[in-house]
């Protein structure tokens, strides 16, 4: 599998992962910024929050990272929380914005 195919199926697992204070997933929520898988399947992620202070940051990051994990082709996994960019609601995938009535 190459590594194109590899971010393919991150993307898909990261669809899986929700805030639990938003029905939205934090791909579409525009919370991924990076995604870089090496040839020997390691793989690192830049992730911001919606708050810096969000409750569920911990449980959110570890879902990421056990997800992404799962992916056949990836190795190891290293999530880097990082809040350069800040988020805004202008990441919001056109999915995001319809599902929360933003549209």
């Amino acid at each position: 599998m190459n590594v194109f195919e590899t971010e393919e199926r991150i993307v898909r697992v990261l669809k899986t992962v929700f805030d639990p204070e938003i029905p939205v997933n934090v791909y579409d929520l525009g919370l991924i910024y990076k995604i870089d898988v090496q040839e020997n399947g390691d793989t690192e992620l830049d992730m911001t929050l919606t708050a810096p202070n969000c409750p569920a940051a911990d449980f959110i990051m570890e879902d990421v990272r056990q997800k992404v994990e799962s992916v056949e082709g990836v190795k190891r996994v290293t999530v880097n929380l990082v809040f350069e960019p800040e988020w805004s609601r202008d990441m919001l995938s056109e999915e995001a914005k319809l599902e929360l009535g933003l549209l």
